[in-house]
């Protein structure tokens, strides 16, 4: 996955942002369902990016908000790369100073969801199960059964999920329920060194 951290911006020097740019992965947040309530701080800055992010031809996936952390999370068919990436952290930037939605000083991060990517809202887990993704779930606590567990989701409502588990058995989780889930990628095993080497000595006859 790809971040970008936008420059500092001078004319709005209490928006506390990093320069630079790095790579590595989001983190989950616990936000799993935004209903009818007062718009937090991740819903506003949403409704100021989205149309920014749409602009490049990318997909706002995703906006997380954690202390003085805010992360942005944009996508496309196919992915994205470090040069979407960063256009897009720059169009970002500019549309927050813009539009000021956040009252209090912020670090600013744009990525891409990554191989691995959190599932927040019932459009996350539809794509997931469309695609037929392991779901890696940790429930909050109080619920009943294993609070982490892993399985492949055939069910997706308004309301929650129902996940196949690997022994075969269906668990159904409303949204409420959900602390944390993400979708899970299998890496293949390393090739084994004397294989690696045998395939070097071949090349070189």
């Amino acid at each position: 996955c790809l971040r970008a951290f936008p420059g500092p911006d001078r004319a709005t020097p209490r928006s506390g942002r990093v320069s630079g740019l790095a790579w590595g992965g989001p983190t989950p947040s616990v936000c799993l369902r935004r209903c009818a309530r007062v718009a937090t701080v991740a819903d506003r800055v949403a409704a100021v990016v989205a149309p920014a992010v749409e602009a490049l031809g990318l997909r706002l996936y995703d906006v997380e908000h954690t202390g003085s952390a805010v992360r942005v999370l944009v996508d496309r068919d196919g992915g994205v790369d470090l040069e979407a990436v960063t256009k897009a952290s720059r169009a970002v930037s500019r549309a927050l100073d813009e539009a000021d939605p956040i009252d209090a000083a912020y670090t600013l991060e744009v990525s891409s969801p990554g191989l691995e990517r959190p599932l927040r809202t019932a459009e996350h887990f539809a794509a997931a199960a469309q695609r037929r993704e392991t779901v890696r779930f940790k429930t909050k606590p109080g619920v009943e059964g294993d609070r982490r567990f892993d399985g492949t989701l055939t069910k997706v409502d308004g309301d929650g999920v129902a996940v196949r588990l690997p022994d075969g058995s269906e668990r159904e989780l409303r949204y409420d329920e959900i602390e944390r889930a993400r979708t899970t990628f299998e890496w293949g095993p390393a090739p084994r060194p004397g294989k690696a080497q045998h395939g070097r000595q071949e090349a070189n006859r």
